[in-house]
């Protein structure tokens, strides 16, 4: 299968970097204070248990206060902190799911790993293309933006779950939500991305022989990540209380 003239692109290129920019209040913070600020929700929410005893009740209320004055050590308001993390949580969603208008309609070439997912009604075959081996299956999908609903024209299909391939074809910044079974169990599939990909290219394409292609699939995420085309998920996926 032949693509037109394409533009190679990075993972980090399928990001909308207009997105990433927000104030994010629970970024800087250590494991220790993420945790007392958890204490603090938690035990306060307790307090409206009308089945708690006395004793239970003043339990809650000196782990509230603990970590009240833990955190006033460190000069931090917790209270600002608790009102602000859903408009957080919600402005990181958003930069997760963000995709980059300017390669909307743009023909492109990627390279990473296919996960099979049931055909199109029309019989089509369907894979998502992720960044790094194992996501899906091992290790939760990635976030939208970084995962790409891939329709492949011709009689390609995935000899493997996980397959190293590198795809051609028009990509368009359009939203799907599709859950199917993934090696022990339904997985949600977000992805920001669809891809009509017109040309495959696999390891052996490259002219590796087939005892190579382990090799060759191992190195993708090690060569994506060394250029910098991997997304950090730390920048949208920050734990916070």
């Amino acid at each position: 299968m032949q693509a037109s003239e394409s533009d190679p692109v990075a993972w980090a290129d399928l990001v909308d970097p207009s997105a990433q920019i927000f104030e994010d209040p629970f970024r800087d913070l250590s494991s220790q204070q993420i945790e007392a600020l958890r204490t603090i929700v938690q035990n306060r929410a307790r307090l409206n248990d009308p089945t708690l005893s006395e004793a239970q009740m003043a339990d809650s209320a000196a782990k509230i206060n603990a970590a009240l004055a833990e955190l006033a050590e460190d000069r931090i308001d917790a209270d600002w902190l608790i009102d602000q993390r859903w408009l957080v949580a919600d402005l990181r969603e958003k930069a997760a799911i963000a995709a980059n208008p300017n390669l909307d309609g743009q023909i492109i070439t990627l390279a990473g790993f296919a996960v099979s997912a049931p055909p199109n009604e029309d019989g089509t075959t369907v894979v998502y293309l992720v960044p790094e081996r194992g996501m899906c299956s091992h290790t939760p999908p990635p976030n939208a933006n970084q995962m790409i609903r891939a329709r492949v024209k011709g009689d390609w299909s995935p000899s493997s779950m996980h397959e190293p391939v590198r795809l051609t074809g028009t990509l368009s910044v359009k939203e799907t939500r599709h859950s199917f079974r993934i090696v022990d169990g339904e997985v949600p599939m977000r992805a920001s991305y669809i891809l009509d990909a017109t040309d495959v290219e696999t390891a052996p394409s490259f002219g590796s022989p087939p005892q190579a292609t382990n090799e060759w699939a191992a190195s993708i995420a090690e060569r994506l990540r060394a250029s910098g085309q991997l997304q950090d998920k730390g920048t949208t996926n920050e734990e916070s209380p």
